[in-house]
């Protein structure tokens, strides 16, 4: 295993400590469902108080299944990216980073159209992963007319980078399409719903995901399943056959108890005959990329320049 930004380590291990101190100052969010809060939640960007930047260059469109997608086109196309926002499959919307998703666009010169997939409770698996299944669909037949491309890309973040996997086991299983992404791109995803080791151990400290929230989250998207249920390929692509998926850049912190999950994912990946470019981060937490720090800066570029290359 490599870990990257060793150099970094000290400052990134300091924000954590902030965020769980500050963490450990707000009422805690255990417990049964809350509909309202949970509107308040969706409204703001992931892991704060505000709510995202709408920017003018976004377009809100219907595909298959009126799935609702949000495109950005830049001047340039060379490829188009599908991406999947994340949000632990209950929270987080296609139109909740802009001003990310718009960078990207411009720098790595691809359409990127970002799923609004429905959300658990209210809409417990399978809901989010067919709206996306639907949507990268949707691409294959007509990336070429609407984007003047076929390179096709996949990835997210989170729970998003999960839905990206299953995305790509469901082309392949249910409609026989293979090779049509040429790449994907994962941040942090959980891959093993029914809690690999470095989830069960992590335990409740405070920082964006630990232990019990991230039961709390597979309990509202798989509603009255076991941990023996949740094991179903369909649900942990851990445990899927994952031959013929394209090559992938696999991204996690040490301090993310999702870690294993990347770790676990990648060997098989790789096991199965793609190439795949692990990232360990010294001493981020799950979600980092949210925050400003030395090492999310690092991890923007070396995720656009990995976009703007792959499948060529």
């Amino acid at each position: 295993m490599l870990i990257t930004d060793e150099d970094c380590r000290t400052e990134t291990l300091v924000f954590n400590e902030k965020f769980e101190a500050r963490a450990a100052s707000r009422p805690s969010r255990e417990g049964a469902w809350d509909a309202a809060l949970s509107a308040a939640l969706r409204r703001n960007r992931l892991g704060g108080d505000t709510p995202p930047v709408r920017l003018p260059y976004g377009r809100d469109r219907y595909v298959d299944d009126g799935v609702k997608v949000r495109v950005f086109v830049p001047d340039h196309v060379e490829g188009v990216y599908l991406h999947l926002h994340g949000g632990g499959w209950a929270f987080g919307s296609a139109d909740g980073q802009d001003e990310k998703l718009w960078l990207l666009a411009r720098r790595a010169r691809l359409a990127v159209m970002s799923v609004d997939y429905r959300l658990a409770p209210e809409h417990p698996f399978p809901a989010g992963p067919d709206d996306c299944a639907a949507a990268a669909r949707w691409l294959v037949r007509h990336a070429a007319v609407e984007f003047g491309t076929e390179r096709l890309l996949i990835g997210g973040e989170s729970a998003g980078a999960h839905l990206a996997v299953l995305t790509l086991l469901r082309l392949r299983d249910r409609h026989g399409i293979t090779g049509a992404f040429r790449a994907a791109h994962l941040l942090f995803g959980p891959y093993d719903l029914s809690m690999t080791p470095s989830q069960r151990s992590f335990g409740s400290r405070r920082l964006l995901s630990n232990t019990d929230s991230l039961l709390r989250t597979y309990e509202l998207f798989t509603p009255g399943m076991t941990a023996e249920q949740r094991r179903d390929p369909e649900i942990s692509p851990l445990f899927a056959d994952l031959t013929g998926l394209p090559p992938a850049r696999i991204v996690v912190g040490t301090e993310d108890p999702l870690l294993d999950d990347s770790l676990f994912l990648a060997a098989r990946w790789r096991a199965a005959g793609a190439p795949v470019r692990l990232g360990v981060v010294a001493g981020a937490m799950h979600g980092f990329t949210l925050f400003p720090l030395t090492v999310t800066e690092r991890e923007q570029r070396r995720e656009l320049d990995f976009l703007a290359a792959a499948g060529r």
